[in-house]
């Protein structure tokens, strides 16, 4: 931390002093600082604050670089805000990891005891077939509801956002409230479908063959959609879910799935109208003759801080909670019946660039304080969910906790708390757990009868 102190002060200092690039590069070897440090402490490349820490930090280095015209040096409760941001999680993210880790090893001895007199159950095949199947039927079950959800939104709306040409947000209205959620709900088929390869017990040929083809069709509905955001989502996702699941924690699987995912992006990016002249339009880059290849990436990164810079200093008043409980009412339907609770203006750059950061609604609703409380809320969660996750026997918290590993490495992009979305995945992965869990005690209970 102490590292880290140092170098955001040197990135502030370069900043004040118009150092751009110099600036960036400190909180960049900061990011680096801290990811490493948990990496090796660990060994594990998936380790929630080293993830959190890496695209935090360095999402805040690269957009300090100032490449776009509509960049403008921060104000000081900004450098505030994202410094207390990372100090919260991580002093509470060690506290709780102490208290843990102290609490398993006074009920070390406890346990073993139990398990001794006890004694250690053996899955029968027979409850292990029944957990295949349960989690089969799972997937097929995801795959029909989010396909029925995608051809009903296409019926009523009356287009395909991927077959029409000229319309650059042809997604952005392809919804229909409530129906959406489920449709989106495809980006968790082809994790469960490594799950189920991976620890899914007793299988049969044409079980393997429908896993693999709901897979394909899952990730065929954020292309149909031309949803680039749901489609690195859904494979990220899987990538994660599968070095967790299977123990080969290896960053090379990260950097080839990006790779393979490089040719869809551009093809998407097509499909959705956003020629180069019409994105180098938008990011306003101060070197008209950037690659677009580094624009598009870099704004999408970069602008979500200057975002939050101008909710600093733009925001009249502060919504004292009623912005982050989105989802509550959004997935009750009050926000259709009370339109007011969800109307809050958004503070952007630009009018097109309108993703932020994790922790923007935060400071929408609290300021300063909402940032350091949902930052220390944040790191307790992190620390709570990989000791549930090392511990867990049910394979579908791997998910859980992949979910969460990704949320971190997007904290440059979304506030994914206030998402409605992200809670609907969370349920329908939870619910998923349960189902199969019901399967196999049903299957157990009749063994022994």
């Amino acid at each position: 931390m102490v590292v880290y102190l140092i170098l955001y002060g040197a990135g502030m200092l370069f900043a004040s002093s118009a150092h751009y690039y110099m600036s960036g590069m400190s909180l960049i070897l900061a990011a680096l600082y801290l990811y490493f440090y948990d990496y090796r402490r660990s060994g594990n490349p998936l380790h929630l604050r080293a993830m959190f820490s890496l695209f935090w930090v360095g999402g805040e280095g690269i957009s300090c670089f100032k490449l776009s015209r509509l960049q403008t040096d921060w104000d000081p409760v900004t450098w505030a805000s994202f410094f207390i941001a990372l100090a919260a999680f991580w002093s509470v993210f060690g506290m709780a990891e102490a208290r843990i880790r102290k609490k398993r090893e006074e009920g070390k001895d406890k346990r073993e005891e139990k398990a001794r007199r006890k004694g250690v159950e053996a899955v029968s095949e027979g409850t292990e077939a029944a957990g295949s199947f349960g989690m089969l039927t799972a997937i097929l079950l995801l795959t029909a509801v989010s396909w029925a959800a995608f051809l009903l939104e296409a019926a009523v709306l009356g287009y395909v956002p991927f077959f029409l040409r000229g319309v650059p947000h042809a997604y952005s209205h392809f919804h229909i409230s409530g129906v959406h959620y489920f449709t989106v709900s495809c980006v968790l088929v082809p994790s469960m479908a490594v799950i189920w390869f991976l620890r899914g017990g007793v299988k049969k040929r044409w079980q393997a063959v429908l896993v693999l083809l709901a897979a394909a069709a899952s990730l065929l509905v954020p292309v149909l959609c031309v949803s680039r955001f749901q489609l690195i989502f859904a494979v990220i996702l899987a990538v994660l879910t599968f070095m967790q699941v299977s123990g080969k924690k290896r960053l090379r699987y990260l950097f080839g799935a990006a790779a393979a995912l490089l040719p869809l992006y551009v093809i998407l990016t097509v499909a959705r109208s956003h020629d180069v002249a019409y994105l180098n339009g938008i990011f306003e880059m101060k070197d008209p003759a950037t690659p677009i290849f580094i624009t598009q990436p870099y704004m999408y990164i970069a602008n979500n801080y200057d975002n939050f810079n101008c909710l600093v200093t733009e925001l009249p008043a502060h919504s004292m909670g009623l912005k982050s409980l989105f989802p509550l009412w959004a997935l009750t339907g009050l926000k259709l019946i009370k339109p007011e609770l969800v109307d809050f203006p958004i503070y952007t750059t630009k009018e097109e660039l309108t993703t932020v950061t994790l922790f923007y609604d935060a400071y929408y609703d609290f300021g300063v304080v909402g940032v350091f409380l949902f930052s220390a809320a944040l790191g307790l969660f992190a620390a709570w969910l990989m000791d549930r996750a090392e511990r867990a026997e049910n394979p579908f918290w791997q998910l859980f906790y992949s979910q969460a590993a990704l949320y971190f490495m997007l904290s440059f992009f979304t506030t994914w708390y206030s998402n409605p979305a992200t809670w609907f995945y969370f349920a329908a992965t939870g619910a998923a757990m349960v189902w199969v869990e019901l399967i196999k005690r049903l299957a157990g209970a009749g063994e022994r009868t």
